[in-house]
């Protein structure tokens, strides 16, 4: 039975990734912080198919107790400071996380059995204001945030320890990839769960930032597919992950309000204080090199996805009254 050790585990790439591996018959073992509460409301189904295991980005000596108790197979490393709002806010410690935290993560996997293969969640956010369209795994790095920047030493890190210490050390560069698990700060779950709770008259209004960014968005559960088939490969590679689609919020937020027979202009208000201090106002991905080489293929469309997302809130607003 392999192995595989999920830093992230509670988050929605981590708790699609830890169903899929289960289903493939691995020994799924997930990193959680020491905190005062617990948030394993995505992962509460698995509980019992999963172990657990205490260890934290910012303490080397805990990840590689983690590693040692675990015996992985194989490593996903999908835990980071991963709202791009809050890096603004708290820099240093996104730079912590999403930068420092994989060396220290890389450096415990060379230290325990540098044989571990390892994925690294990089982001469609390095490429920011973007130099050629589509972004494809040549295309040059522009990231417009402290997380997007942080994501690029996080990203350059992984090919350093692959290059100079021959690790299985591989990135995919995801982009925007959503699902009912996806947290309400993320402009597409906000939009979901105000179209639900505005349709069953919770709720008057939605204030959003720029509606006219685009975004190439796709489902999170098509995307960990993705990860797993990486580390099957012969060779460590990185890879772009993305439909090659782009909507806009406009687009989301138009699209979701109609899935409820409702008009979107009547609700949805712009807030300036919602913008980002440096937008990027598109990114669409070339996912063509996993397509050729990983047999990669998301199966859920950008308004199949819409409509899964605003049903989900539904049904939850609902249930709780």
């Amino acid at each position: 039975m392999p192995k595989a050790l999920i830093t992230g585990i509670t988050g929605q790439d981590g708790s699609y990734l830890a169903e899929f591996l289960l289903s493939k018959g691995y020994d799924v073992f997930g990193v959680v912080r020491r905190a005062s509460t617990e948030n394993f409301e995505r992962i509460e189904h698995l509980r019992d198919q999963v172990t657990l295991v205490q260890a934290d980005l910012l303490d080397h000596l805990s990840l590689i107790e983690a590693l040692e108790e675990s015996e992985p197979d194989e490593v996903y490393n999908l835990a980071a400071q991963s709202f791009v709002p809050t890096s603004w806010k708290q820099p240093m410690l996104t730079a912590e996380f999403d930068a420092v935290g994989v060396t220290r993560l890389l450096e415990s996997i060379r230290t325990v059995n540098p044989k571990i293969r390892y994925y690294q969640a990089s982001s469609s956010e390095m490429f920011g204001k973007v130099l050629e369209v589509p972004q494809s795994e040549t295309t040059p790095f522009y990231p417009r945030s402290p997380y997007g920047v942080a994501k690029v030493y996080g990203h350059f890190i992984t090919v350093n320890y692959r290059e100079s210490y021959d690790m299985f050390a591989c990135s995919g560069i995801l982009f925007n990839h959503e699902s009912p698990r996806r947290g309400k700060e993320f402009v597409t779950r906000k939009i979901s769960d105000a179209v639900a709770r505005i349709k069953e008259g919770l709720q008057d209004e939605l204030k959003l930032g720029n509606l006219n960014a685009e975004r190439d968005w796709g489902f999170a559960g098509d995307y960990i597919r993705a990860m797993w088939m990486m580390l099957q490969q012969d060779e460590a590679s990185d890879y772009v992950v993305a439909t090659g689609e782009t909507h806009s919020v406009r687009e989301f937020a138009r699209l979701a309000f109609e899935h409820v027979d409702l008009e979107w202009e009547k609700y949805v208000e712009t807030d300036p204080a919602l913008h980002r201090p440096a937008e990027v106002d598109q990114l669409i991905g070339d996912p063509s090199r996993a397509h050729s080489i990983l047999g990669w293929k998301p199966e859920v469309d950008f308004p199949g996805l819409v409509r899964m997302m605003v049903d989900s809130d539904l049904v939850r607003v609902r249930r709780s009254g």
